[in-house]
């Protein structure tokens, strides 16, 4: 994997709080939450996957392992120091991987609509998935982008939304995305999250029908100490479709 592209709007900041985006999407989806970051002195650092936004892919090899590995020389190249950490969906699962390889490097941590493991709850969620690793490995990423950010942002009003989530899936490198869906099929941290020691967030939007707040709480029941916070009318983009509460909370987590 070649090196990673990575939003850094305050890099006088202290400490960094490493942003992990979703499938599909990419460090900018992360732009809500700067100024709340920046104003308690933080240092946001927005990275994109490899071959998601402006990071390339190699070809030789996706995996969370590899991500991980990744973000470490990222923030040792930067010189931070230990960071925060702050991921969604996809990105709290590299979360995971990243505080089960790398401990020495994490202050705190916030998984966001996220899972140990990815197990469809009911009928309407197999299809979704059943559905999207079909089109992904037939007529490909737009087709794929449309169901997904109908899903993500299902309301009228939300457009303007759709279109970016359709925009920024489209553009992803259809191998790095068909191998991040892979593996997110086969991840599973249920046995090893007793051996994750950072104070942890969890907050799940309470109309999340991508991964539910019940297949979330697994997390907060399985980590030492967590505690899972349900953000009302939130769907699985909570960190968008309800930013100023979810920045709130993080906020308030992560200064405390």
């Amino acid at each position: 994997m070649t090196g990673l592209h990575c939003l850094d709007p305050y890099p006088s900041g202290s400490p960094a709080v490493l942003l992990l985006h979703g499938l599909g999407a990419n460090g900018s989806s992360w732009a809500l939450q700067f100024e709340a970051l920046q104003s308690l002195g933080l240092r946001p650092l927005a990275p994109d996957a490899p071959g998601f936004g402006d990071s390339k892919y190699d070809g030789q090899g996706w995996g969370f392992k590899r991500v991980a590995q990744d973000l470490a020389e990222l923030i040792a190249g930067l010189r931070t120091g230990p960071v925060h950490i702050v991921g969604l969906s996809m990105g709290g699962v590299i979360a995971q991987q990243f505080v089960l390889d790398y401990p020495q490097l994490v202050r705190k941590l916030v998984l966001v609509s996220t899972f140990s493991a990815l197990r469809p709850s009911n009928l309407t969620q197999w299809v979704y998935f059943g559905q999207r690793a079909l089109l992904v490995h037939t007529v490909g990423l737009v087709a794929q982008s449309k169901i997904v950010a109908r899903r993500v942002f299902p309301e009228p009003e939300q457009t303007a939304l759709r279109e970016m989530a359709e925009e920024q899936i489209a553009s992803a490198d259809p191998r790095a995305y068909r191998s991040a869906m892979r593996y997110l099929g086969l991840f599973n941290s249920r046995q090893r999250l007793r051996e994750i020691g950072a104070p942890t967030l969890i907050i799940s939007g309470a109309n999340d029908t991508t991964v539910t707040p019940i297949r979330q709480k697994a997390l907060a029941d399985g980590i030492l100490g967590a505690k899972q916070i349900i953000i009302p009318n939130a769907g699985h983009a909570v960190a968008i479709d309800q930013f100023e509460a979810f920045n709130r909370i993080m906020v308030g987590f992560l200064k405390a």
